[in-house]
């Protein structure tokens, strides 16, 4: 008897801000879906050019920022870290964004590209987890990296 496949959970922006501290502009994750758990997810980030770093990164041929995009993984990871500690009932005091590791850029992001990243659990020990990230965008690899996140849980 063939077993039916788990439902994946999603979590819009109200509940990404419940696990977050981040806000705007520095928020930088609009939807989470396909939550396995705190295995793996994939984030969303709708790239838009009235986004505050357009002013300076380029004014005359804007780019989303790298580090941006890593910290997109981070916060995507770090959401489900806390979703999956507030099921058993921990509420975490803080999450951290602990390590970044084999960060590579593949291609520019710019206003309009809608970046999904794809972030799969690697480790989890205590109040840590690593996560390998890969940021698409139209399923073209843009960015990877390792990272992780620490909880403080109360």
């Amino acid at each position: 008897m063939e077993q039916a496949p788990a439902k994946l959970d999603t979590a819009d922006i109200v509940q990404i801000m419940s696990y977050l501290p981040h806000r705007y502009p520095f928020l930088l994750v609009d939807r989470i879906i396909d939550i396995d758990s705190d295995n793996s997810c994939i984030g969303i980030k709708n790239v838009t050019y009235n986004e505050p770093q357009f002013l300076g990164h380029f004014p005359t041929r804007p780019l989303f920022p790298g580090v941006l995009i890593i910290e997109g993984m981070a916060q995507t990871a770090g959401a489900i870290c806390v979703a999956s500690k507030l099921a058993e009932k921990k509420r975490p005091k803080e999450v951290f964004f602990m390590t970044i590791d084999k960060c590579k850029f593949r291609r520019p992001v710019q206003p309009g590209d809608v970046v999904e990243y794809h972030m799969r659990k690697l480790n989890n020990r205590r109040t840590m987890w690593w996560y390998r990230g890969e940021a698409k965008v139209n399923g073209t690899l843009v960015a990877e990296a390792e990272v992780s996140a620490m909880l403080v849980i109360e």
